[in-house]
C-alpha cells in the first residue's frame, strides 16, 4: 500500500478504536482499505486519494461480486463506506465516492443449525478431565444456551458468573449489558471448569476462559471450535453457528421475538429476521404437514 493510503488507514484504525469498535470490526474495516489498494495496484494505479473514485470503487466491487461470497462483498462494502465517510468527516475528501453505490444484497437463505446428533458428537470429543476438555465443554454448552458472540464469550469475566442464579452478565456491542441464563447442565459444566481453572497458571486473570498463553481470544475461540468440529465430523463449524442455533431453538419452542432480541443483544429486527428464518421454515413445514388434506381422505 502507498504511503498515503497506508497512513490514512492507520489513522482510520485509531479512530475506530477510539469509537469503541471491537478489534475484529476494526480488522475487517481496515481489510477493505487494504484490498482496494491492492486492486488499484493490479490495475497499474497508485493507491492514493486521487484514485479513490466512484468508478474505481464500482469496478472493484464488481470484481468482488464475481469472485467472493455475497456476505464477503457486503463486508468489504461496509468497510469501505465507513472509511470514505471518515475521510469526509476528516476533510480529507470533499465528497463521499461511495455515495450512490448500492449496498450488495445477500440472498436470504436459512442458516444451518446444529443438530442434536452433532451436539452429542461435539460433547463426546470434548470428554476428559483436563482443563482444555472441561473448558471446551463449558464453551459449547454456554454458546448453545446463550447464543453469545465470540467477543462476548471471550470477554466474560469470573465476576460476571453467578452459578447459584444460573446466570451470567454479558457485555455486548456498544458496551450494552444484558443477562443470559444457563441450563442446569451448562451450569454444572461451567462449575467443573471453574474449579479446575483455579489451579491454572493464569487463574489471576479476570477472563473466564484461559489457554496456556493467557486469556482465550476470539480468534483462538474460532480455532478451537473449528478443531472440535473437525474431530466430530462437522466441517467448517464456527461460533456464530451456535448463535443461529440458539435463535432457531428459541423461536421453534415458542419463544417471543421481542424477548429473543433482548436475550441476543440485537437492537434492530434485521438480524432477528435472518436468524429466525430457519425456525420459520420449520414452523411452516410442521403446519403444512398438519394440513395435508390428502392424507385425510
Amino acid at each position: 500500500m502507498s504511503t498515503e493510503l497506508q497512513a490514512l488507514g492507520a489513522s482510520f484504525a485509531r479512530a475506530l478504536k477510539a469509537d469503541g469498535k471491537a478489534e475484529r470490526t476494526r480488522v475487517l474495516y481496515l481489510q477493505s482499505v487494504t484490498y482496494f489498494a491492492r486492486f488499484l495496484q493490479s490495475r497499474g494505479l497508485e493507491p492514493t486519494l486521487a484514485n479513490l473514485t466512484k468508478d474505481n470503487l464500482r469496478e472493484w466491487l464488481g470484481e468482488l461480486n464475481e469472485t467472493k461470497r455475497p456476505a464477503t462483498v457486503r463486508t468489504r462494502f461496509r468497510g469501505m463506506r465507513r472509511f470514505t465517510g471518515w475521510l469526509v468527516d476528516e476533510e480529507e475528501l470533499g465528497t463521499n465516492p461511495m455515495q450512490g453505490i448500492a449496498q450488495p444484497s445477500i440472498p436470504s437463505e436459512p442458516v444451518p443449525v446444529i443438530t442434536d446428533d452433532e451436539l452429542a458428537a461435539l460433547l463426546k470429543v470434548c470428554r476428559g478431565k483436563e482443563l482444555p476438555e472441561l473448558r471446551d465443554t463449558a464453551i459449547i454448552r454456554l454458546l448453545l444456551d446463550c447464543g453469545l458472540r465470540a467477543s462476548e464469550l471471550c470477554g466474560l469475566r469470573v465476576q460476571d458468573v453467578d452459578l447459584d442464579a444460573e446466570a451470567i452478565i454479558v457485555k455486548g456491542k456498544g458496551d450494552r449489558v444484558r443477562a443470559a441464563y444457563l441450563s442446569a447442565r451448562t451450569t454444572a459444566a461451567l462449575d467443573k471448569y471453574l474449579r479446575k481453572r483455579a489451579g491454572h497458571r493464569w487463574a489471576h486473570l479476570e477472563q473466564v476462559f484461559l489457554t496456556q498463553r493467557g486469556a482465550l481470544s476470539p480468534d483462538g475461540l474460532r480455532e478451537r471450535i473449528r478443531a472440535r468440529g473437525d474431530a466430530a465430523g462437522i466441517a467448517h463449524l464456527h461460533p456464530h453457528r451456535f448463535r443461529h442455533t440458539f435463535a432457531h431453538d428459541y423461536l421453534l419452542n415458542g419463544g417471543q421475538e421481542r424477548d429473543l432480541k433482548r436475550l441476543a443483544g440485537w437492537t434492530s429486527d434485521t438480524m432477528l429476521e435472518r436468524y429466525g428464518a430457519s425456525a420459520a421454515d420449520e414452523r411452516a413445514k410442521a403446519a403444512a404437514q398438519r394440513m395435508r388434506r390428502g392424507d385425510r381422505v
